[in-house]
Formats: structure tokens, sequence, C-alpha cells
């Protein structure tokens, strides 16, 4: 009796696990969107890296950033966008489709709470996410396309921040969908600050290249912290001694945005309506 009792949790837990694996196992299920990603993958590796070689012909050292170092940082730009790069718009399983079309509404009626479940799912695209990396990160180490990290400390220090700076984007892209609740029709908005968070993510490029108002500008915004901050500590740009308080910086980024998207969490349940259903 007290056995059962004691395994109940634990089964109850299983079915609300498992939708984190809802949309890697739409891709598992299909190869050639598997076959499709690694093409895709290998394509904006192989372009990326001709391009900022093909910029440092000529150049020595440029924005306090040689050659191997800017190819190192755009390989790693590359990888670290994938971590985020499973599609849900084919599917219809945005929260904006979800709001247009009037299903958001069982999110708010399944056992689990709608903030736990965003949460399970986020976490299962990331991990799918970082199994597509770490596969094409130890390919581009064995083809020489990726340096290795600065130092053994840099390297400490990248992980660490990665998984902080992923913490932040998860923040920020929460956010960007919660906003749905009070803008519904908001499609070109939300093109338009992904396009903003990968601008000021570094994702583009490496921030050190901007005009010197726009890193001030940046270091006052959440953005360079999911990306531009790891990815500086593993090409040494930035140094291991400032990984602390770059560390905590991150931390404190994303203590915010979470309380700020638990707040809003609880306000859009208010804001729930059905345009479509």
């Amino acid at each position: 009796m007290a056995a059962a009792a004691a395994t109940a949790p634990a089964r109850s837990s299983r079915p609300a696990w498992r939708t984190a694996w809802i949309t890697p196992r739409g891709e598992l299920l299909a190869p050639p969107r598997m076959t499709a990603t690694a093409l895709r993958l290998a394509v904006q590796v192989f372009l990326v890296s001709c391009l900022w070689r093909g910029l440092y012909a000529h150049a020595g050292t440029t924005a306090g950033l040689d050659r191997e170092q800017a190819v190192g940082y755009a390989v790693l730009a590359v990888l670290a966008t994938r971590i985020r790069g499973l599609d849900r718009q084919a599917g219809r399983d945005t929260v904006l489709q979800h709001l247009h079309f009037g299903t958001i509404v069982y999110w708010f009626l399944r056992p689990v709470p709608p903030r736990r479940y965003y949460a399970l799912r986020a976490l299962g695209d990331q991990l799918y996410g970082f199994a597509w990396v770490l596969a094409g990160y130890l390919v581009c180490r064995v083809t020489g396309v990726l340096p290795g990290p600065a130092s053994a400390s840099a390297a400490a220090a990248f992980a660490a921040a990665l998984l902080l700076g992923q913490l932040v984007l998860y923040y920020l892209m929460l956010l960007i969908d919660l906003l749905c609740f009070w803008t519904l029709r908001n499609g070109s908005a939300l093109r338009i600050l992904q396009f903003a968070q990968n601008l000021l993510s570094g994702a583009y490029a490496p921030l050190w290249f901007f005009p010197g108002w726009f890193i001030t500008m940046s270091a006052f915004l959440p953005f360079q912290a999911t990306l531009n901050t790891p990815l500086s500590l593993y090409i040494g740009r930035i140094p291991v001694a400032d990984a602390p308080r770059e560390l905590l910086v991150q931390a404190l980024w994303a203590a915010g945005l979470a309380v700020l998207t638990r707040w809003l969490w609880q306000r859009a349940a208010h804001r729930v309506v059905s345009q479509g259903g």
C-alpha cells in the first residue's frame, strides 16, 4: 500500500515529462528533416568559415580579434543558433497560432500548468538542439574548422556561460510569446524582435565590430548575455578573470526575467481569447 502510494507521484509525472519530447520526436520520426538539418548546418558552417577567412585574408587583428578567433566565433554562433532551431510553425504549435485558432485554452485546462508545459516543451527542444550542437562541434574540431578554447579555464567558463545564456534566451523567447496574449496579430512584431535578438546577441557578427555607442547600449540589454558572452569567453576575447562578473550578470538577467514572466503568466490566464474556434 505504501509502495503504491510512493510510486504514484512518479507515474503521474511521466506524462508531463513526455511532453518535452513532442517536437524532437516529430523530427526523429522524419529522416528527411534530419538530413535537411544536417545539410543546412554543414552549408552554413562552410560559408561563414569561408566568409571570415576571406575577410581576414589581408588583415592581422581587427576589433581585438585575429582570424582564428573570428572564425571560431562565427562557427560557434552558427552551431549555437541550432539549439532553439526546431520549427513548430509547420505543426501549428506556436503560441501565436494557438491563440489565433483558440486552442490555447487547452493549455489552461490540462492538469499540467501552462507555465510548466511551456517549460517542458522548451527543455525538450533545447536538449535536442544541444545534441546537434555537440555533434557539429566535434565534427568541426576534428576537421580543423573550429579552433579549440583559449584555455581549460576558458572552456569551463564557456560551458557555464552557455547554459546561463540559454536560460536567459528561454525567458526572452517566453517573454515574446507572452506578449501575444496582449497583441493577438503580431507576427511582424515577433519577427522584428527575433531579428533584434539575433543582432544584439552577436549571432550575425561579433559585437566588438559594432560602433562604441552600440556596444554600450547592448551592455544594458539582456541579449548579449545569451550568445556574445559565452562565445567571447571561448575565444578568449573576454578574459577568464572577468568570467565571474559576466556569469553574475547572466544570472541576474535570468532571475529578473523569471520574475517578470511568472507575473505575465498569471496575467495571461485572464487574457485567453479565441479568435478561431
